[in-house]
């Protein structure tokens, strides 16, 4: 019964200041939801990343220049000779293809329609293998438009739907940088990872682009793919065999390349986008502390309004632990109500795409942001409970 009606106290005192009380709840809710909102952020963005990187393959290489260590010389960039180096090795097994990649930007041009792709991307057919990329309409172009140095090319659907909106791009004529392209393929949609769009792509012949914007120099990177996923060790070891002996190095240490396999890309990508997602935890975290700090401020200023109300209480023999309970209850009250109010609001956030990420709810991030409101709606609440249980009848009774 005792509890009961320090229930039935408590909500008589927070409904006699509703406006006071909504506000109160409302800095409970806002962190409540802020955790819930940013740590799913962080967690979409990590799934976005993450399947990036696995769309790959797992039997995927990237090879890129980098600084040779400990030489006071500027490092050798790749070209298409180390490409084709790696392609005609036949001490090289674990080498199933090889695709050499330059990148540039340029503005795309059909009819009065302009737009920029994210990238304008150079390669041989091999790419689209290696990089799983599939046609949804068309086809690829081939070895021997590569030979040839033909204009054509296979976009992106991103690219497609700006250029073309619903008209068929197959066989359709585009203007990238002042070079005219065929179009004979459109690839299958991927799906942005929040941060840049695969999707937003022009693809052609590897001379062709170099002649158009790039030039017949060094390459952007050279991807490789290995005969299996149990191969890649095997093949970058190849690799790095066959790079050095193009590149005239003797001391592995003194590489001017570096190779990535999906697995250590992903490894470092989680790292980072779990300190992000921490990061985001702990400013979400401040707005909780805040709500918490609001709940002291006003209940401070309740146990000050019923002062004599308190006396009037202890004078008819209302123990400690009843007045203590009271306000506790009013407190937690205020914080439980906020971090439902927060999580409804946390999860509705949710199911909408946030920067260009789609936010995927942690459930340990729910319950954790709910128990952690209402512990500190208990902490918060205690020092002003224990003021008004503290307070002498007569002292009570004086207050004005």
């Amino acid at each position: 019964m005792i509890v009961w009606q320090m229930l039935r106290f408590a909500l008589g005192g927070l409904a006699a200041n509703k406006v006071r009380s909504a506000l109160t709840m409302l800095g409970v809710l806002i962190g409540v939801a802020s955790v819930i909102l940013l740590l799913a952020v962080g967690n979409g963005s990590s799934q976005a990343v993450k399947n990036s990187i696995t769309s790959l393959g797992t039997n995927s290489l990237t090879v890129s220049s980098m600084n040779a260590r400990g030489s006071g010389t500027a490092a050798k960039k790749l070209t298409v000779e180390d490409a084709k180096a790696l392609a005609a090795a036949t001490d090289a097994p674990s080498i199933k293809s090889v695709a050499p990649v330059v990148t540039a930007t340029a503005t795309a041009l059909y009819g009065n329609i302009s737009y920029t792709p994210g990238s304008i991307v150079g390669t041989y057919p091999a790419y689209f293998e290696t990089s799983n990329q599939k046609v949804a309409h068309g086809d690829y172009f081939s070895n021997d438009d590569v030979l040839n140095s033909r204009k054509v090319a296979v976009i992106g659907s991103t690219t497609a739907t700006q250029l073309f909106a619903d008209e068929d791009p197959v066989g359709k004529r585009i203007v990238v940088g002042g070079t005219p392209f065929t179009v004979v393929g459109v690839l299958a949609t991927k799906g942005s990872t929040g941060f840049n769009d695969p999707d937003d792509v022009v693809i052609a012949p590897l001379p062709t682009v170099q002649n158009a914007f790039t030039g017949f120099g060094a390459v952007s990177q050279i991807l490789v793919q290995a005969s299996s996923a149990d191969a890649t060790t095997a093949a970058q070891s190849d690799i790095t065999r066959i790079l050095m002996g193009t590149h005239g190095i003797k001391d592995p240490s003194k590489a001017d390349f570096r190779i990535s396999n999906q697995a250590s890309l992903l490894t470092a990508r989680e790292s980072t986008t779990k300190t992000f997602t921490v990061l985001l935890g702990a400013v979400a975290a401040i707005s909780l502390l805040v709500g918490g700090i609001g709940i002291t401020n006003i209940m401070l200023v309740t146990v000050t309004e019923r002062t004599r109300e308190i006396g009037i209480r202890k004078a008819l023999g209302a123990p400690k632990a009843v007045i203590l309970g009271q306000f506790l209850t009013e407190s937690t009250l205020l914080s439980v109500l906020g971090a439902g109010l927060g999580v409804l609001a946390g999860l509705i956030g949710s199911r909408f795409s946030i920067v260009g990420i789609k936010p995927v709810v942690i459930p340990e991030s729910v319950l954790g942001a709910f128990g952690i409101a209402v512990a500190i709606g208990l902490f918060f609440g205690s020092y002003p409970a224990n003021r008004a249980a503290s307070l002498r009848p007569i002292d009570a009774l004086r207050h004005e």
